[in-house]
């Protein structure tokens, strides 16, 4: 199974979850450090205070991609780090992506760099957050700022990752920073974030250079019913509308979907007065690449009482539930479902018409060190059966151009702490040893060969 010549392959990193430093080089507070720092609301009451240390041990991991033959490393930067609050930039927090930068070309690797990566400076959350339409603005004169830094060096840009979680796990449910629970606020703090990420393109292409390319990376889970009667399909549709099509539709210059928008429109009218006249033109600021990040589909069923909001904590979801997961599954209790990817990377391709990069793809299980190996079949097992997925979406005809691991490192996973291990490389967080896997010697036979041969 052959990928096209130049398809890209290689790992992902978020920098609250590796860099650790939180206190080093002039960087401010987070909503992450903050959140973090509430009892409760990470497990174990861990942080990314020291994290992967990779903040001082950068050119050791880059040394393991480049070693195992991962052509490029996505990246985030640290809003907090390279502006403290959130508007004033910080040269000693950009001297460190300096050194990033150059130590990955030094070593051959594409650096594909993402601006944020959830991250937001606290004194922008004290001033609204999200929110606040400002925060967009804010987030526009960070991009064109690091972009002015380190754009003569950065061919690939990603504007924001995963604006799902951002707006409704960290305004919505409350289950990340910056742990407010309120439907029609997270409805607003996505509009804002998709206002900043079209703001931030124009921005961007406007001082580009030739070769550069720009992007969103967004977070999809297919909604599978469990039956096939009018009531159980349209379960699947306000699943899908929310989580998938109400942030794909807006970039792809079709505005919020209207059928979405009636779903939401219990939560209030704060969403609505939001959207300014303008603002899906700028929203759908023409990118080079989409950014797919799968990890698994979610099963959906309809309930009796339609006014009921079911188990899932997503503005709009009045009258479904969500299943328990079908195995096998992973140690974070996902379902694996390759066969989905397949058809989710054509859909998205076909509804989209853009070139697209599966930009994180990874799974969580209980890793051991023994004897100085990590023998994790089930990632072999669970990458091979997901990149054949690719293959086989490109073999029908969707434009894959290349296929991002998540993640590198065993790493801070967000409210569950240091419990989920998705790293191509095992991490010793008291000593912060490195051991690569199996898995990761797996992708990176394939990435130099690029195909699958096992």
């Amino acid at each position: 199974m052959t990928f096209p010549t130049g398809f890209l392959w290689g790992a992902a990193t978020a920098s609250y979850q590796v860099e650790g430093a939180v206190a080093e080089g002039g960087r401010g507070p987070s909503v992450w450090d903050t959140f973090a720092a509430r009892p409760g609301a990470v497990l174990d009451g861990a942080s990314g205070e020291v994290a992967c240390d990779h903040y001082h041990r950068f050119p050791e991991d880059i040394g393991l991609l480049a070693d195992l033959g991962l052509g490029a490393y996505r990246f985030s930067v640290a809003w907090p780090r390279v502006m403290p609050d959130g508007r004033t930039p910080s040269s000693a927090g950009l001297a460190f992506y300096d050194r990033l930068v150059d130590e990955l070309l030094r070593r051959d690797v594409v650096p594909v760099l993402t601006l944020y990566h959830w991250d937001l400076p606290q004194a922008l959350e004290d001033a609204g957050g999200w929110p606040a339409r400002d925060t967009a603005y804010r987030f526009a004169d960070y991009a064109a700022h690091v972009h002015d830094a380190l754009g003569d060096r950065v061919e690939q840009w990603t504007t924001i990752n995963e604006p799902f979680c951002a707006a409704f796990l960290g305004y919505g449910s409350g289950v990340h920073a910056p742990g407010v629970q309120d439907y029609d606020t997270a409805l607003v703090a996505a509009h804002h974030l998709l206002l900043g990420h079209g703001l931030a393109t124009r921005a961007l292409t406007s001082a580009a250079r030739p070769g550069q390319e720009f992007s969103l990376a967004l977070n999809f889970a297919p909604a599978l019913p469990d039956g096939t009667s009018p009531a159980h399909l349209e379960a699947a549709r306000k699943f899908d509308g929310i989580h998938n099509r109400f942030f794909l539709d807006p970039v792809l210059g079709r505005g919020y979907p209207e059928d979405v928008v009636a779903d939401v429109a219990h939560h209030g009218g704060r969403f609505a007065a939001s959207v300014l006249d303008g603002d899906t033109d700028t929203i759908a600021a023409a990118i080079d690449w989409l950014g797919v990040n799968y990890y698994a589909p979610a099963r959906v069923t309809p309930l009796e009482d339609l006014s009921v909001h079911g188990n899932c904590p997503l503005p709009g979801l009045r009258g479904v539930d969500v299943l328990p997961a079908v195995g096998p599954l992973t140690a974070f209790g996902w379902e694996q479902a390759p066969e989905v990817f397949t058809s989710l990377l054509g859909w998205i391709s076909s509804r989209s018409g853009l070139p697209l990069v599966v930009a994180e793809n990874g799974a969580s299980f209980v890793d051991k060190v023994v004897s100085g190996r990590v023998h994790d079949a089930a990632r072999v097992n669970y990458l091979l059966e997901h990149i054949r997925a690719v293959h086989e979406a490109i073999r029908l005809g969707a434009d894959v151009r290349g296929y991002f691991a998540w993640s590198l490192l065993d790493n801070f996973e967000w409210a569950m702490g240091y419990s989920q291990r998705f790293g191509l490389v095992h991490v010793d967080f008291e000593t912060q040893v490195r051991t690569v896997k199996d898995s990761g010697r797996f992708l990176g036979r394939v990435a130099k060969a690029n195909a699958l041969t096992d």
